[in-house]
């Protein structure tokens, strides 16, 4: 291959539902419990050769505005979501080299169920599945599972390094080769290469063996989000790809150096772990319609602050319904939730009022601007990595539809590969192999 290629993905938002209400959704109000949209797009993005499609969850509907689930329920903000161990189940179905990448809270999965869930799908995917580790943020989410709310955000890190190496324990607890199959000697598995794990921890503890037998990639591929210090250890030490949203190319290679050298101090091959950046592109097929494409989605965007300020109080854990919205967000507002976005938030208010912050909060671009041409995004895209040192992008578009999906297979992909950018093909079966491919 050419060039210096990097690696594609695609964050994918919720269950198919959350589409109801874009241009080009077609009935999907009514036909998403059934999930052909996201079978079609692990189609799609496998005919793309990416490297995998990461589907996020949670397990609330948000009232975190105006103390109410209205607003979320009436424009689908985030709810209804399936699980997404079923939809990723059958994703695998329809694919064969793509990986998959489902999301799973810390909180909501005793290890030893997690453990077994993830190996189950890593076996009926032939070793594509992935796991987006996530510790949880809302404490509706923690009030589901008995709790009474979330712990401390870094006290929700420090547990889940524990469940880290209880979930590796038990992953390891079969040989991926013990599973010998002998019709001679009429031995199915070698009990030499199944040991218990006998863990005890300060908050975890299991005894094990796994009873679902070894996951084909031994260990499956972990994807992290860690965006404040504390989520940054936690992806160095444990990620084998991490999901940036940083605003701007300084920022984007800060992130990267940063979590790189958290690696190198925990013992590891930073280029064992790939750092990929939200993007959205806006295409067209002359550069005045990719903008007048993208003066759209910002007037929309504008229209909906509401419901922007519901999606965005639900991931902080803030009431935005309460604050006078023509007023600057009062300096003692903290977050138990997501710490970057609220930075982010606040440095880009610099006492402005909310209203106005959240209106220039930029709902089309993420870490850099992308909008014009195929080859005109192509082209940028190969500059941004080149300057930012690597490892790839992770497409986050709110507009998911089939229309955007050709758009990107069949335009903007071989714009890529015609400049030596991306793969044109699967090197190897599995995710992890693919992913440290280049």
């Amino acid at each position: 291959m050419a060039g210096n290629p990097f690696h594609l993905a695609w964050f994918l938002q919720g269950s198919s539902v959350q589409a109801w209400g874009e241009p080009w959704t077609g009935h999907i109000g009514t036909t998403w419990r059934q999930p052909e949209l996201f079978l079609d797009m692990a189609r799609s993005l496998e005919r793309a050769c990416f490297d995998y499609l990461l589907l996020e969850d949670s397990s609330y509907v948000g009232e975190s505005f105006g103390g109410s689930t209205e607003i979320y329920l009436k424009n689908g903000i985030a709810t209804p979501r399936q699980d997404p161990s079923v939809v990723a189940a059958l994703m695998t179905q329809v694919t064969s080299r793509i990986g998959i990448v489902p999301t799973f809270g810390t909180y909501a999965y005793h290890p030893y169920l997690l453990a077994r869930l993830v190996a189950t799908l890593d076996q009926v995917s032939n070793g594509r599945i992935g796991w987006n580790a996530v510790t949880g943020s809302s404490d509706f989410a923690a009030m589901n599972f008995g709790m009474n709310g979330m712990p401390e955000h870094d006290l929700r890190y420090d547990m889940a390094d524990e469940y880290m190496e209880v979930c590796r324990g038990l992953w390891g607890s079969w040989d991926t080769d013990a599973v010998i199959a002998d019709r001679r000697s009429g031995v199915l598995v070698d009990p030499a290469k199944v040991r218990a794990v006998n863990y005890a921890g300060k908050h975890f503890q299991t005894r094990g063996p796994l009873n679902s037998g070894p996951g084909p990639q031994g260990q499956p591929v972990i994807a992290q989000a860690g965006g404040s210090p504390r989520g940054r250890r936690f992806a160095a030490a444990h990620a084998d790809t991490i999901v940036v949203n940083a605003k701007g190319i300084d920022a984007m290679r800060a992130y990267r150096d940063d979590v790189r050298k958290h690696m190198v101090a925990q013992g590891r091959k930073p280029d064992t772990c790939k750092v990929l950046y939200l993007i959205n592109p806006i295409l067209g097929e002359t550069m005045e319609e990719a903008y007048d494409r993208k003066k759209k989605r910002e007037c929309m965007a504008n229209d909906r602050l509401l419901e922007r300020l519901a999606h965005f109080g639900k991931v902080t854990n803030i009431d935005f319904g309460k604050f006078d919205l023509d007023k600057a967000l009062p300096d003692d507002v903290t977050t138990n939730g997501h710490q970057l976005n609220l930075e982010q938030f606040r440095a880009l208010a610099k006492g402005r009022s909310i209203r106005e912050t959240m209106a220039s909060f930029n709902a089309v671009d993420l870490s850099v601007e992308l909008v014009g041409t195929c080859d005109a995004v192509a082209a940028r895209m190969g500059e941004v990595m080149q300057d930012v040192g690597g490892d790839g992008f992770l497409f986050s578009m709110p507009n998911v539809n089939r229309r955007t999906l050709a758009e990107i297979e069949d335009g903007l992909i071989p714009a890529l590969q015609d400049r030596g950018l991306v793969r044109k093909a699967y090197e190897h079966k599995q995710f992890r192999d693919n992913l440290l491919a280049f």
